[in-house]
This record gives C-alpha cells, structure tokens and sequence, in this order.
C-alpha cells in the first residue's frame, strides 16, 4: 500500500501495537480495503517482541511507523502518534479490530452530520459477529458503585437501572449520546485533542479514554455513538493475566473516582468501589466458581496496589524515541 502523503488526509488514523503482528496486519489490510476518503496511517509499535515493526514495514511502506524502543502504553503512545497526524480528524483503532463497511468513511461522516458531539464511536462486534457491547460506557456514579458491589450489574445485565454503566439493555442499534466512548475506536477533531493535550498519561493502563471523554464533557462535548459504523474487535488480545488485568482496571477506576467525582463523594466512592473484589469474591465462592475465587482473591491480597490508583505524574516530552519510517 502506498499513501500520499502530499494530499492533505482528512482523517488519521493511530494504530497501537504490542506483540499483536498478525492481529496488527489484519487490522491495517481493513483499512486499506474499507477505506476511501483521504487518511494517513500512523502505528506506534511499543516495542514488541515478535517482529511487529518489521513485518508493519515490509507490507506497509506507506505507513508513518514509529516502531518505539520501549513500551510507552497506550496513553503516551497515542499522544506521541499525535504529533506527527496531519488529519482533521484523529481516529484511535485498536490493533485488534477489523474494519467492516467503509466504516472510517462512515464515521467521519457521522462527525460531520454531528459536530456538537466532538467524540464519536461505533458499534463494535465480537468475531463470531454478535454485539460486543464495550463501545461505550456511562460514567460511574454512586448508584454504578453500589450496583456492582452488590452484584446487581451482573445479576441484571440487561436493565438499564441496575447495570447503568454498560448501558444495560441497549443493543447499539440506535445514535446516541453517551458519556464514554470506548479506545478501540474513537474519533475526535485533531484541533479537540490539542485542545485537551491528549490522554492524561497518568493512566497508565485503561481509563485514558474514560477520562479524556469527561474532560471533553466538561468543555461541551457530548459524544455519539452511530450504529452505521461497525468494526470487529476482538478485545484483549494482548492481556494474558486476568487478576494482573483487573488491578489495573482497578488503578484507573480510582483514578478516575478522585479525578472527577464531586469532592464531597470521592471517599465514599473509592469505599463502594473497593467492595468490588470482595463480593466478586463471596459470589465466586457461593457458585462454586474456584477460578474466579482464586483470581478475585488475589486482586484483594494485593489490594494495596490499586488502592492508590495511578499516581499522577507530569506530561512529559512526546517526542518519538524510535525510528520513523513513512
């Protein structure tokens, strides 16, 4: 594939990879295949392992490739690919999806039709097809906390009262406005992104996108899902731990409670929010779930490692450390 890169994209699209080549390469021949109007491609490759950046730059030339020396994670490497995107538009994919149906054409259309929003998403699907229902999210409140200390968000998954957050209930087969729209496929106005200085690299692993959306929120954004545009996502692909996962998950969501719930609600939200492992604990064990039990059981044992969230660090330099091929 060969880009042009004299002709001005109109959106560019930022790919970020770890040890996931084959998933990687799928996901870049989608775009190529599905795409139409003008885009460039920008992949940052943390560092993998197993000859990511070279197959990327055998089979890609035309892609603007920073294959980094370290792993920077997600948040630093999106907000160093951000630096060198020329688009209007900036579309976050995950390197684990597939493109269906013209879907970058579709959701910067979607953009123009809808400009108030300022973040837009799709629907996204798991491989066999059916709904993968991780898109978006609703922020967490402390009626969310309560309902998942309880349970209830899991005994009820499909009522939007008791699983608020995951919008219970709601296939994504309508436009909407929702709070958070999920990383593996977000779009947002180059100029919205300089504006909010790109992820909080403070999130370390998960919550970027969550805190970047209420950000944007809180300036008048009000983003949009379109059930239009559709794209696989596999999900996960690179996380092979599941209680190392949950802690992370766990440090963001902290994370997120001090950043923005109301001062008065914040000690009381990182309580409800820190019965989580435990009931999921309690539950495990009443169902005879000895795999979840031991994985729950240790997120609690090593509890002292999510209680603090992530801690803040400064923005620092986003200049590539890599070499850059285009």
């Amino acid at each position: 594939m060969t880009l042009d890169f004299e002709r001005a994209p109109k959106v560019s699209v930022v790919v970020v990879s770890y040890n996931t080549r084959k998933m990687t390469l799928d996901c870049l021949r989608s775009i190529a295949a599905q795409t139409s109007l003008p885009h460039e491609i920008v992949v940052v490759d943390n560092a993998s392992g197993d000859g990511s950046a070279e197959a990327i730059a055998a089979e890609f030339p035309g892609v603007r490739l920073l294959a980094e020396r370290a792993n920077h994670g997600f948040a630093l490497a999106n907000n160093i690919a951000a630096q060198v995107c020329r688009g209007d538009y900036i579309l976050l994919l995950n390197p684990d999806t597939v493109v269906l149906g013209h879907a970058i054409d579709r959701l910067v259309a979607f953009a123009e039709a809808r400009p108030d929003a300022m973040i837009w998403g799709g629907r996204t699907l798991f491989g066999d097809g059916s709904l993968n229902t991780t898109n978006c999210w609703r922020r967490m409140t402390l009626w969310s906390l309560v309902s998942q200390a309880a349970g209830l968000n899991s005994i009820f998954r499909n009522s939007a009262v008791f699983n608020p957050e995951a919008y219970g209930g709601w296939p994504r087969d309508s436009e909407r406005e929702v709070d958070i729209v999920t990383g593996c496929l977000l779009l947002i106005e180059r100029c919205t992104w300089q504006l909010l200085e790109g992820f909080d690299p403070t999130y370390v692993m998960y919550g970027e996108e969550a805190d970047l959306c209420l950000r944007a929120r809180a300036l008048g954004a009000r983003p949009r899902i379109s059930p239009e545009v559709e794209v696989i996502h596999y999900k996960g692909a690179s996380e092979k731990i599941r209680a190392d996962k949950l802690i992370r998950l766990m440090r963001a969501k902290i994370s997120l409670i001090d950043a923005h719930f109301p001062p008065a609600s914040r000690s009381l939200g990182r309580f409800l929010f820190g019965l989580w492992p435990l009931s999921r604990n309690v539950f495990a064990t009443l169902l005879g779930r000895h795999e979840a039990r031991a994985t729950w059981s240790e997120v609690w044992r090593r509890r002292s490692e999510w209680r603090g969230g992530w801690a803040p660090v400064a923005r620092p330099a986003v200049a590539p450390s890599s070499r850059s091929t285009a």
